[in-house]
């Protein structure tokens, strides 16, 4: 049996980030990984795939900067690079290719059945991502055997389906982006909109992103969230990385030939259901971005700088079309893509610490007495799921968790 005082699980940004913080406390620890450090962004990404971030907002834990180009988009692939430079530059206490199977309560602290034995610790931080698993609507098991079905993390490339038409579910930041990818590969590409967002990549002479760290978009504490859960459901930012900057955004896919339906409800009868709500769904987004839009002019305004950047622009209203099909039979479908979001996988905890839903409840990433959470969406601010995010989130709990250990507090 292996013995611990703070066990990691997950050795992504956020379980690089405890570990790199724990490191600087001389706190000792393990950090445990079913693949390699950074395993998803090796393996579970398709293949064009860039971060929508810019690199500088893809620091990991110690980095100055993020990959080459502050201001550029690094492909998935290069940032999985990242990890590596990372793990060979730090050399965390690192088990890579270890499975927990269960995580439960031993005296004050914990035992984690791994396939390389158990591992006792006083603390325990999960740090395994909202992303582990594709989430999938129960309907999807009525669909035809004949069609292929792919999530966001099981999709590579137009060249692995099918040649014939294609269902994107889905219309955040990786429906999106499938869905033009598809399109310009020459696929008759069908896309269901529901919750989504809208943006422009550029605003005002700067990348959108660069408005709203400025601005502080990013770092309202869950504190003072009026409505947290709401906020946590919030979709990915509708943006693309690419060299040119370019936008993404529904009129951009309807330009390429994709046809738009409202949210996808359930399949009956050989036929998809799809909600009449398409143009309420549109007009949210819009409602939305144009509020953000007045803050960064706002901040713009009230800083003297109106006259160092291009005037405030508001965009034309997506064009939604007048009678969007309410059903489709699935004839007209070889396959299906759905990008109807993500969950975390966290059924190795065999603790009582989730709510009705199976999410794991916490306050700010602390769970209780020695257990942790990290990774998920608005965890301590809407920055802790970007890659930079990952480092402030570590650096609060590491706090706890010395508290916890009456270890003395680091800077």
């Amino acid at each position: 049996m292996y013995s611990t005082t703070t066990l990691i699980i997950g050795a992504g940004q956020c379980g690089l980030a405890m570990s790199f913080e724990l490191s600087k406390r001389s706190i000792d620890h393990l950090v445990l990984d079913a693949g390699r450090a950074g395993e998803s962004w090796h393996s579970r990404r398709w293949d064009s795939l860039r971060l929508l971030t810019p690199n500088w907002m893809n620091t990991l834990a110690g980095q100055t900067h993020g990959p080459e180009d502050p201001d550029g988009f690094a492909t998935a692939r290069r940032f999985a690079s990242e990890f590596d430079n990372w793990v060979a530059r730090h050399t965390p206490p690192l088990f890579t290719n270890t499975s927990v199977n269960s995580l439960s309560r031993l005296g004050e602290g914990c035992i984690a059945e791994t396939n390389r034995g158990a591992i006792r610790c006083r603390s325990v931080v999960i740090a395994t991502g909202a992303c582990a698993r594709a989430k999938v609507p129960a309907f999807a098991s009525a669909l035809p055997h004949r069609i292929e079905q792919f999530s966001p993390i099981t999709y590579r490339s137009p060249l692995e389906l099918r040649s014939g038409s294609v269902l994107v579910v889905g219309a955040s930041a990786s429906g999106l982006q499938i869905a033009q990818e598809l399109a310009w590969s020459g696929r008759k590409v069908t896309l269901a909109v529901g919750s989504h967002g809208r943006l422009p990549r550029t605003y005002r002479d700067a990348d959108i992103l660069q408005w709203m760290h400025l601005a502080r978009v990013f770092d309202e504490p869950f504190t003072k969230v009026d409505d947290l859960e709401r906020v946590r459901r919030t979709p990915s930012l509708p943006l693309i990385g690419t060299p040119e900057r370019n936008d993404l955004n529904l009129d951009i896919l309807q330009a390429r030939g994709v046809e738009l339906v409202g949210r996808m409800m359930d399949i009956r009868d050989g036929k998809a259901q799809f909600s009449g709500g398409l143009f309420n769904s549109v007009s949210s987004a819009e409602l939305k971005m144009n509020r953000l839009l007045d803050r960064i002019d706002t901040w713009i305004s009230d800083r003297g700088f109106d006259d160092m950047v291009a005037p405030p622009q508001r965009f034309a209203p997506t064009i939604v079309p007048a009678d969007p099909r309410l059903a489709i039979d699935l004839t007209e479908f070889d396959t299906v893509i759905w990008a109807t979001g993500f969950n975390p996988d966290h059924r190795f905890v065999q603790i009582p610490v989730f709510d009705r839903k199976g999410r794991i409840q916490h306050q700010g990433g602390i769970v209780e007495h020695g257990l942790y959470v990290m990774g998920l969406p608005f965890l301590r601010t809407s920055r802790s799921v970007h890659i930079d995010g990952a480092t402030r989130d570590a650096k609060a709990l590491a706090r706890q968790i010395c508290i916890q250990l009456n270890q003395p507090l680091a800077a």
